[in-house]
């Protein structure tokens, strides 16, 4: 049984509960921007999966920014291309380079050979959870074990995963894996059917060993057509959600583990990705969020979205933007006493030129204007 949360204000906003003040997170919060990942980055050979694969780097690296920034989260340090990597396409990142596969998916022999992979090869994985939940343990005033913050593990959508698979890296055109769309689209859901089946079993497994909310990054639905994001993305993302484990096994008061699906770019479609059947929906800096929140109604909560090059302006930009994210979506509490779910976030990950000074500004700021939100009259 895992201790009680110190502070559980993120998994409330999930839930759209009563929250003291807005949680905030960022995406890829573990990171380049941060000096001591760069150190722990050199000790595992100066190696990305050097450290995801190491159960104490992986474990080290989560727990930096919440040791820097009052965060209302920590999230998995991993990649989201673990599930093909365990496929055996060959993940590898080289010097200065983003992610490649040595065994790209192209051909009809290619997909025909594509199997959910066995999870045991991605044991050091669920490793890393259950490590970071028992590093996130701390004391209370009364000596009581307890958890930190919650804990959100996460994996690319099956769309996303299927993009990296058959271009072999990231892409300005997507030409591949377009081309494979319209001209076999067969051959596409066949992968998507692998990935959506995969994804949900490794979600699932990060739920066991200690996960407390997942996400799934479709990082790259927004580059599709309307109608073929309806087909070839979305319906294998709400596969994956309605294959979710949903409350904490073996917890008798049944604790909900909240999903969040975040599509870039994915605006256009608000309203049919907040009846995917997750309960918070992000959205990246292009979506107005009080327009956001009357579309989606009490369906879900939203996260979102400052923009992460407002991190490069002085800390005075800085402070103004967050609380014009805060003042777009308004106060949380409805004039019915309900609440709707707000968790504070960048639209995209953090870049890794990022000063961490201009973080503890934003989450400074987050905090401060959103609790006096709530207690204005």
């Amino acid at each position: 049984m895992w201790p009680t949360l110190q502070n559980d204000t993120f998994l409330r906003a999930c839930l759209r509960q009563p929250t003291d003040y807005t949680p905030l997170w960022l995406m890829r919060q573990a990171g380049r921007y941060l000096p001591e990942y760069k150190a722990t980055r050199m000790k595992a050979g100066n190696s990305f999966m050097g450290l995801a694969t190491n159960v104490q780097y992986a474990t080290e690296v989560t727990l930096q920014p919440l040791d820097r920034f009052p965060l209302d989260a920590a999230i998995l340090f991993s990649d989201i291309l673990t599930v093909p990597d365990a496929m055996g396409l060959g993940l590898s990142f080289g010097a200065g380079e983003g992610p490649r596969f040595a065994h790209p998916v192209r051909d009809e022999a290619a997909v025909a050979a594509l199997a959910v992979p066995d999870l045991d090869k991605l044991r050091y994985v669920f490793d890393a959870v259950t490590s970071i939940r028992r590093a996130l343990e701390t004391t209370d005033t009364q000596g009581r074990r307890v958890g930190r913050v919650p804990l959100i593990g996460f994996s690319g959508s099956p769309w996303t995963l299927a993009c990296y698979m058959v271009e072999g890296a990231g892409s300005d055109d997507y030409r591949l894996v377009k081309t494979l769309l319209y001209s076999r689209p067969d051959l596409m859901h066949r992968i998507l059917e692998v990935n959506a089946a995969a994804v949900t079993a490794y979600l699932n497994a990060q739920i066991d060993a200690g996960a407390q909310a997942v996400m799934v990054f479709d990082s790259w639905g927004g580059v599709l057509a309307d109608g073929a994001f309806q087909r070839f993305s979305l319906d294998y993302t709400r596969r994956v959600v309605a294959g979710l484990k949903r409350t904490v096994n073996g917890e008798k008061d049944g604790q909900r583990i909240p999903c969040i699906v975040f599509t870039k770019g994915g605006g256009p479609w608000l309203d049919e990705i907040a009846s995917c059947g997750a309960d918070v929906v992000g959205l990246d800096w292009t979506v107005n969020l009080g327009r956001a929140r009357q579309l989606v109604g009490d369906r879900v909560a939203l996260q979102g979205n400052l923009d992460p090059n407002v991190l490069f302006a002085p800390d005075a930009a800085v402070a103004r933007e967050a609380v014009a994210v805060l003042d777009s979506f308004g106060r949380p509490q409805r004039p019915d006493g309900t609440w709707d779910g707000h968790i504070f976030n960048l639209g995209h990950g953090i870049s890794q030129h990022t000063d961490p000074e201009r973080v503890t500004t934003l989450v400074e700021a987050v905090h401060r204007h959103s609790r006096a939100m709530r207690s204005a009259a």
